[in-house]
């Protein structure tokens, strides 16, 4: 008789770990809040126009990437046609202009093209160009991460021995995690080029290692954008899992998981409808499954010291911004980060001294013809304004959200023009957007933040202290979180259920 189990969100992870599952002999039911699959995975129509929240990039979209094997397992990537970008980001710096008199740096995709670009602005900076360039070659001679079919817990005494081979990345990476583009700036003489790493994180400082690891798979184009966006995405997951026999409960809020003698043996949902499981797995929201669908039941030190974030912090949310407009701006870069001529401050405290533009005029699905959508990303440093404010004040809610959607059109014409009199659709997600239709803690978009140990091992685990047959999945257990993250958790519960059940984990790879 195959094991029931019940699986909490029908998110990338969730999917993810119910095709698993099903290919393995297990009878899984996913229960979705929502009444649509993908979860943060999304995006939605407003009058013709195609709003997305999610995949600026999808690592693994060809090969050179591990992820690349992992995600044809599931879908058929040759179906989906992808777009490489010739360029990764256009940064306008503030204070200084090249030798062209050109304020926009491109950090260009091609590492040739790339180093060619630098070379050309500076070649009083060919020591710290090189080391740069290099770096990002560097990581190209490995396949990363290493061992990304097999899950960590199950890995053998010589397939662990197999990963001294990369001893050499260990050491890049612990060199290149201590590197920020601050401190990497002040290697640089060219007063433009210093400018424009300084603002390669919007004027913040993090490791240099996220962006050589980013640019690695955009030169050899392992990066691409989905066309028509993460919805679309998303259902070609979820239409496997229908295919190999999985059910999706939507509409349906799980309010508690229930255990006895300590192990998980069902959900409630509606109040007091219990289905009954052999086996729990949340791909849900972390707080939320820790502390009110287990009541904080099953919780130890490190839980209560992530609860009260003393070890990570939650992710960032973000007001978003959309625009359907009557024009396809096509000699402005795809995505533009300037800074304002003035400071734009949000109701909530937050302050905006540089907006990021994201023009999507490459996408021919996402809107009418002859037409595009504009995304204007504003990170938000007070999430529980918004999802206070929309419960207790809506009309005041409402007000504030169109007050910014005007700012933010009204900057976007004095920067590049034609933009308000041609606006047709507009549309604001906020904090309390994510938090209504996802359940992520605080409206977090991504879960923990990563910190300048980017590849240390993560305080989050897979289980809870003292509760059996339960596992938790998705962007969660990885500081930084993302799709690749939710599949791959996913993927390594599916395993570790099969290993515990003395069963051969199989995932009949799709040929492509």
């Amino acid at each position: 008789m195959k094991k029931k189990v019940k699986i909490i969100g029908a998110g990338i992870s969730g999917l993810a770990t119910g095709c698993y599952l099903q290919m393995n002999g297990y009878e899984t039911e996913i229960v979705e809040m929502h009444n649509l699959s993908g979860g943060l995975c999304t995006s939605w129509k407003r009058g013709g126009y195609n709003f997305d929240g999610c995949i600026h990039w999808l690592l693994g979209s060809n090969k050179g990437s591990a992820f690349y094997k992992l995600w044809s397992e599931l879908i058929d990537l040759e179906e989906i046609e992808f777009v490489n970008h010739s360029k990764r980001v256009s940064i306008e710096v503030k204070d200084n202009v090249d030798k062209y008199g050109n304020k926009i740096f491109e950090l260009y995709s091609n590492i040739d093209e790339l180093e060619k670009y630098l070379l050309d602005l500076s070649s009083e900076d060919t020591a710290p160009i090189k080391e740069f360039v290099d770096s990002i070659r560097f990581i190209q001679k490995y396949e990363l991460p290493p061992l990304v079919e097999k899950a960590p817990e199950l890995r053998t005494f010589s397939e662990k021995v197999s990963l001294l081979k990369y001893l050499p990345v260990v050491l890049f990476i612990n060199k290149w995690s201590k590197i920020t583009n601050i401190s990497f700036a002040k290697k640089i003489k060219n007063p433009f080029l210093k400018e424009a790493f300084e603002l390669l994180f919007e004027g913040e400082e993090h490791t240099l290692l996220i962006i050589t690891m980013q640019m690695a798979y955009f030169s050899i184009g392992c990066a691409g954008y989905p066309v028509n966006g993460s919805l679309t995405f998303a259902k070609k997951l979820e239409e496997r899992y229908y295919k190999l026999g999985g059910k999706i409960r939507f509409n349906t809020k799980v309010d508690k998981i229930i255990t006895e003698n300590n192990t998980a043996v069902g959900i409630q949902i509606n109040e007091n409808h219990i289905l009954d499981a052999d086996i729990v797995i949340s791909a849900a929201d972390w707080n939320f499954t820790v502390f009110k669908a287990l009541e904080g039941k099953y919780i130890d030190t490190d839980i209560t010291s992530l609860k009260e974030q003393k070890v990570l912090d939650v992710f960032p949310s973000i007001l978003l911004i959309s625009i359907g407009v009557s024009s396809l701006f096509k000699d402005i870069p795809h995505l533009l980060r300037f800074p304002l001529d003035e400071v734009l401050e949000l109701e909530d405290g937050s302050e905006v001294k540089r907006m990021e533009a994201h023009i999507y005029n490459y996408d021919r699905i996402m809107s009418p013809k002859d037409k595009t959508t504009i995304a204007v990303t504003l990170q938000t440093s007070n999430a529980d304004f918004w999802i206070n404010l929309r419960e207790k004040d809506y009309v005041r809610y409402k007000e504030i959200k169109d007050n910014v959607a005007q700012e933010v059109i009204k900057k976007l014409d004095n920067k590049f023009g034609n933009i308000k009199n041609n606006v047709e659709v507009i549309d604001v997600a906020t904090p309390a957007t994510f938090m209504r239709y996802t359940g992520n803690w605080k409206g977090s978009i991504q879960g923990w933040m990563p910190t300048k140990k980017l590849f240390a091992s993560s305080p989050v685990k897979s289980t809870l202290p003292g509760l059996k047959n339960f596992y938790l999945t998705g962007h969660w257990l990885v500081p930084g979180g993302g799709l690749p993250i939710a599949l791959l958790t996913g993927r390594n519960i599916a395993q570790i259920i099969c290993k515990n059940d003395n069963k051969i984990f199989v995932s009949e790879e799709k040929t492509v």
